[in-house]
């Protein structure tokens, strides 16, 4: 049996290739867009794919299934357990496998059980691995997003994000019996997990890729809690805010996601002029100190860091052109590449850094954005002479924040930004400034003129002196000046 990991870094996912050496078959788990690696690496081991599977219909990125089916003339292997209104709909018309639980197929000499473990999704299934050319016993599951490194999935996504209402509750006590029932395989069992840590389809999701059965078992927080009531409790508590793109990576991935085929890269635009009067949804990826020496009007500030893709899903929208301003090419292919995970496939044209320099060269205007300082802040607060928008999520909101700020998540700053005074002035913040940046850039771009954050963050405004509302979250004061009135 051959065994081979794919982990993307953005999206803190892990894909599977399955293959059998004798017969040369492969089999592809939970497969991004991009699917060249596994045929890159399929070919490089001398097998050919042959099956594809997901583990469940996906709400974080975009699935690749339908694009390798498509690319390899593989056959596709769905989900049909679960409620009706999300089960995949283009199974029938893509000639799925639709699997349940206690049915099974093979990969050559490699035989794949199906364990339905509801929770995280209603349809959601584990796969137990069975190398047949030595072993009559699983060695290992394939366990998506139902059991990870130290964590379980959370089982509110369909509640939160695809705002199916009354599921979260039903879902975790379903995910409690999933890993009761679960838990009786064997301790050597090995755990494939489908994100690893910075996923937000957990909470304290660990680093390392891979566990056993026994160990989480003994150590993950989920197998320690002895009845479901304080498990339905313990599971939801403290769940973050979902990024807003992933009610539409539900709806996609249900309804089947559209096939790329050949990749078409966006050009390069020189007509920046025509951009600037077009008022187009233009994303600079550029670092925010770089965006704030100078960038076009109406751009909007999304860094290509390691946020990217969940800050784009949240803010760039579905049904409109986008155009990047991007530093040099390479930079440029890896944003194209972090959009498409995500379905976001409307990009029109790239500005690059030497595009955007010789503009101004000749004449072109870049707008200049401020941060402010937790001194001048605290200063400004005393005369009341700002508003301060808290852009984290409800979870660090909650957990404690500047008393005069009102609260209004990054994800939802274009759609409720009419809530503000456009006549008054603005400071957004953050934990550490980097959202805050991002907000700040798009309340600019809806017309808002005097809008600044706040340097530093929360974390900075802490360091200063400054307090907050809820639980004590400042940090000892290291001899910095207090700020005046805080």
């Amino acid at each position: 049996m051959i065994l081979k990991r794919f982990y993307d870094e953005p999206l803190a996912q892990a894909s599977y290739l399955v293959g059998c050496q004798s017969t040369g078959e492969a089999l592809i788990v939970d497969p991004l867009r991009d699917v060249t690696p596994y045929i890159e690496a399929a070919k490089e081991e001398g097998l050919r794919i042959t099956h594809v599977t997901e583990t469940h219909i996906h709400a974080d990125f975009l699935s690749g299934t339908r694009e390798l089916a498509t690319r390899t003339g593989s056959r596709i292997y769905l989900s049909d357990e679960g409620a009706p209104d999300w089960r995949y709909r283009f199974a029938e018309r893509d000639g799925a496998v639709l699997l349940t639980d206690g049915d099974s197929f093979e990969i050559g000499n490699v035989r794949l059980d199906v364990m339905h473990t509801p929770g995280h999704t209603p349809e959601h299934l584990t796969f137990l691995v069975t190398d047949q050319a030595g072993a009559d016993r699983p060695m290992g599951a394939f366990t998506g997003d139902f059991l990870f490194v130290g964590d379980v999935g959370r089982p509110d996504l369909l509640e939160k994000a695809a705002k199916v209402r009354g599921t979260m509750e039903a879902g975790a006590r379903d995910l409690y019996r999933s890993l009761q029932r679960f838990k009786q395989l064997d301790d050597w069992l090995q755990i494939w997990p489908g994100h690893g840590a910075g996923s937000a389809c957990g909470k304290e999701l660990g680093a390392v890729p891979t566990s056993t059965l026994g160990y989480e078992r003994r150590f993950n927080w989920a197998f320690s809690v002895q009845s479901e009531d304080a498990f339905v409790t313990a599971v939801l508590e403290g769940q973050p805010e979902p990024p807003a793109y992933f009610a539409e990576m539900k709806r996609l991935n249900r309804d089947g996601p559209r096939i790329i085929g050949k990749v078409r890269h966006a050009e390069e635009v020189e007509d920046v002029d025509g951009i600037v009067r077009d008022r187009g949804f233009v994303i600079d990826t550029r670092s925010a100190s770089r965006y704030a020496l100078g960038h076009l009007p109406g751009s909007i500030s999304i860094p290509l860091d390691r946020q990217f893709t969940t800050n784009a899903g949240s803010l760039v929208p579905y049904d409109e052109d986008l155009r990047l301003v991007v530093d040099d090419w390479p930079r440029a292919r890896t944003a194209e590449r972090h959009l498409r995970m995500i379905g976001l496939d409307r990009l029109s044209g790239l500005i690059l850094g030497s595009t955007l320099d010789a503009w101004t060269s000749a004449g072109g205007r870049l707008e200049t954005s401020e941060r402010i300082g937790p001194l001048e802040l605290a200063a400004a607060l005393k005369k009341s002479a700002v508003e301060i928008i808290d852009v984290r999520g409800r979870d660090e909101w909650d957990a404690g924040h500047i008393a005069e700020a009102v609260h209004v998540s990054l994800g939802d700053v274009r759609e409720r930004c009419h809530e503000l005074e456009k006549d008054r002035p603005l400071v957004t913040y953050c934990a550490s400034g980097s959202r805050s940046a991002i907000a700040a850039s798009i309340l600019r771009a809806e017309g808002f003129s005097d809008v600044k954050d706040l340097e530093g963050g929360l974390a900075g405004w802490f360091q200063a002196g400054g307090s907050a509302t809820g639980r004590d979250l400042s940090v000892p004061n290291s001899g910095s000046r207090t700020p005046a009135g805080v």
